[in-house]
């Protein structure tokens, strides 16, 4: 093998919605794009950020391709450009169909140009500690994926959860340094998770794979032909929209939901497909509840976890999450208590993944408090709800440097905006103004008009809102520099 002709392109699975670490994490704004107090960077730039470490005198690493859910483009698209990055492709899935089609889409993706490159395909909420170590594992992991091997990355299980997937290997070392795997196993019941701790043959799924492009296609093609249709129909006929590659959606729409290890992995053992396990031993965790929260984040004498304006009196081996208020405890232990601005958690820490139960039912309630909080993310900075009851709502609106919200109107309410940080340039129908802070203006009804911001600093505007129909889609654009309707 040339080496220094190979390429690699890493793929950051980026469609999950997060909810077990609600309510933190909500489907507009997932755990993965949440950057934790004391962090710099979301889980997701984490994830986009490793990647410069794989870069050798003989590896190569292309531009990533990322695959999204539509609804968070724009929360990609500003993260990337924090980190300084504007060289990938970002594809956007149509629905939501779990992670064996996103991957489909980035394969036929990097096949494009008529080349056959190895996939680092990663999800984007995983905690990795050892970054020295992840380094060194992924490149062991490239050198044998470039026969066709597909390689995946199990951990060394601590204790015998039932939230992961478990992988059974062969002990006998191959050759080029892994395992062979003999079964895939998805979150067994407690009891037999005990004996797969019990054996030496076990190791957690991380859900790190590291293969061809051409060899996930080909084993797709031999264990669900339906999806790697489907899959290529919609890729062929996808279209572009700016930065945003779009598949097309009445192909993507009639694909059956299947995950990797289910659609491919579990059904390569015994095949011509070869498949082998490295051991990733990197301080690893995927933070798929609030006890792993926990487990993963320092503790003090009382071996609880604090974040924010908190004071715990004899509260032991406890998570106290404080988003905007004073939260006290007093002589609780193993608890969850975590508040936002619109929401109280409270759970025992060892049933953490019992909130996916609370998810549910605010599924089928049709609860907002599921899909998003307070704060709400747009390609242009962000806006928090402070308050909103009949006939008003009142917003704290932020908007980037150098941005601009559409040029737009709205039909059943008038807005009252106050600067109360920066520079503001208002288009208000054919009056274009510029307001500094404590200055005022008054946004009537039917009226189009654009909040911009022409400075290098953040603009700062509260919106008061006033009508009897306050939606979010009361709203007609005429120019967006976003490509939304």
């Amino acid at each position: 093998m040339n080496k220094k002709s190979e390429k690699i392109i890493p793929v950051i699975l980026s469609g999950g919605s997060g909810t077990r670490l609600w309510p933190l994490s909500r489907q507009t704004f997932p755990k993965q794009f949440v950057t934790l107090p004391g962090e710099d960077k979301s889980l997701f730039q984490k994830s986009i950020a490793r990647l410069d470490n794989f870069k050798t005198n003989e590896i190569t690493i292309e531009n990533p391709i990322i695959v999204g859910n539509d609804e968070h483009r724009f929360i990609i698209s500003e993260q990337m450009k924090n980190l300084g990055l504007n060289l990938y492709s970002l594809i956007l899935e149509p629905s939501s169909k779990n992670t064996a089609p996103a991957l489909t889409l980035a394969a036929f993706e990097a096949i494009k140009d008529g080349v056959d490159p190895i996939l680092i395909v990663t999800p984007s909420d995983h905690i990795i500690s050892d970054i020295n170590k992840y380094t060194k594992t992924i490149k062991e992991a490239i050198k044998i994926a470039s026969d066709g091997t597909i390689i995946t990355l199990g951990i060394k299980p601590t204790n015998p959860s039932s939230g992961f997937g478990y992988i059974k290997f062969n002990q006998n070392e191959t050759t080029s340094g892994g395992f062979n795997v003999v079964e895939f196993i998805e979150k067994p019941s407690e009891d037999l998770a005990k004996k797969f701790i019990m054996s030496a043959n076990y190791f957690w799924n991380s859900g790190i794979f590291i293969m061809r492009a051409s060899t996930w296609l080909s084993a797709l093609q031999s264990f669900d032909s339906q999806m790697h249709e489907l899959v290529a129909n919609s890729y062929n006929k996808k279209s572009l929209d700016n930065l945003f590659i779009r598949p097309e959606k009445s192909s993507f729409d009639k694909i059956i939901p299947n995950s990797i290890d289910y659609s491919v992995m579990e059904k390569c053992p015994g095949t011509n497909f070869s498949i082998e396990v490295l051991l990733l031993e990197v301080g690893w965790d995927d933070l798929g509840s609030w006890d792993a929260f926990w487990k993963v984040n320092n503790k003090d004498n009382k071996q609880n976890v604090t974040f924010g304006d908190v004071f715990a009196d004899n509260t032991k081996n406890s998570i106290i999450y404080a988003s905007n208020r004073f939260v006290c405890t007093s002589d609780i232990e193993d608890l969850i208590v975590v508040e936002t601005a619109d929401t109280v958690l409270i759970s025992k820490r060892d049933k953490s993944q019992n909130i996916k139960n609370i998810v549910n039912q605010l599924k089928l309630e049709n609860r907002y408090e599921l899909e998003s909080s307070t704060k709400v993310y747009r390609p242009w900075g962000s806006f928090n709800t402070l308050e909103a009851g009949k006939n008003y709502k009142v917003k704290r609106i932020s908007v980037n440097p150098q941005s601009k919200l559409s040029l737009q109107k709205h039909s059943r309410r008038a807005e009252h905006w106050v600067v109360i940080k920066g520079t503001a340039e208002i288009i208000c129908g054919d009056v274009k103004s510029v307001l500094k802070e404590n200055q005022s203006t008054y946004i009537p009804m039917n009226t189009f008009h654009r909040l911009s911001n022409t400075t290098d600093n953040i603009l700062e505007i509260i919106e008061v809102q006033s009508g009897d129909y306050l939606g979010e889609d009361d709203i007609v654009r005429v120019s967006d520099d976003y490509g939304r309707d």
